[in-house]
């Protein structure tokens, strides 16, 4: 297999802990990196990626943040796409009546407005620290300031979020993706963006999607696994994921994707 561009998704697939790339995924890509761009695709925010990027010695690489909201190349802002606070008014004042905290991001930034199990593990994770202030204040300086959120993420129970989610689909599923991510979290980001919209912005002049391949797990990877050149789906992915991938690799806690590249990657 050649390609031009290997593009992961972080969390459940190339992450063989929680929060860190294991040594041999780390070996794996020292091996291929001088022949082919490793582009790393999450929902992270920046700084919850650079420490990864480091780890695996392609800081020199651009990354994709937030499902393709915000794409960097150092510090140079590739495309930046934000969810207007006009809107996050709007769904704040759906998530006050049902209890849900709203996490909002914006590049660096990281707003919630108190702290909880949720915003601790998030935290230990992905090594980095929210500011603690109201929603309220945040969305007042986004307006002052004329930007909005790159990623919402909906901090609720599992009845709340069995309400919100579709309240929020009958409202906004026309300019936001929405996506439940388990039973008390859902992740919100601007609809008119993705990590597919991300790896087309960054194919270089004479490449395609078909000189890409691309590691997933989850329902935000499926239309980039479906669109490259080769899709590879972990094992612990979800069915929908596997079923759609041009191959399954084993799960994200055995090195699946540091397997695949050493079997098929061939420098």
């Amino acid at each position: 297999m050649n390609f031009k561009l290997l593009c992961s998704d972080l969390d459940g697939t190339l992450l063989t802990t929680k929060s860190d790339v294991s040594n041999f995924t780390i070996t794996q890509i020292n091996r291929i990196k001088n022949d082919m761009r490793i582009i790393l695709v999450s929902a992270r925010m920046p700084n919850a990626m650079r420490y990864i990027q480091e780890n695996l010695g392609i800081s020199d690489q651009p990354i994709v943040c937030y499902n393709g909201a915000l794409v960097l190349s150092g510090n140079k802002e590739l495309t930046s796409v934000f969810i207007s606070v006009n809107i996050l008014r709007k769904i704040f004042t759906i998530c006050t009546e049902l209890n849900a905290d709203l996490g909002l991001y914006y590049n660096n930034e990281w707003y919630v407005p108190k702290t909880s199990e949720r915003v601790e593990i998030e935290t230990k994770h992905t090594q980095t620290t929210p500011t603690l202030q109201s929603t309220s204040t945040t969305l007042n300086n986004w307006e002052q300031r004329e930007v909005g959120a790159h990623k919402i993420m909906l901090m609720c129970t599992k009845s709340s979020a069995d309400v919100l989610m579709p309240l929020l689909q009958e409202k906004f599923t026309h300019i936001l993706n929405l996506y439940r991510s388990n039973d008390t979290l859902i992740e919100i980001a601007p609809k008119s963006v993705s990590k597919l919209s991300a790896i087309k912005l960054l194919i270089g002049k004479g490449e395609s999607l078909e000189d890409v391949i691309a590691f997933g797990d989850n329902y935000n990877d499926i239309e980039m696994l479906e669109n490259v050149g080769c899709g590879v789906a972990v094992a612990n992915g979800r069915d929908e994921v596997k079923k759609i991938a041009d191959h399954v690799t084993l799960k994200n806690t055995e090195d699946g994707v540091a397997i695949f590249i050493q079997e098929n990657l061939v420098i």
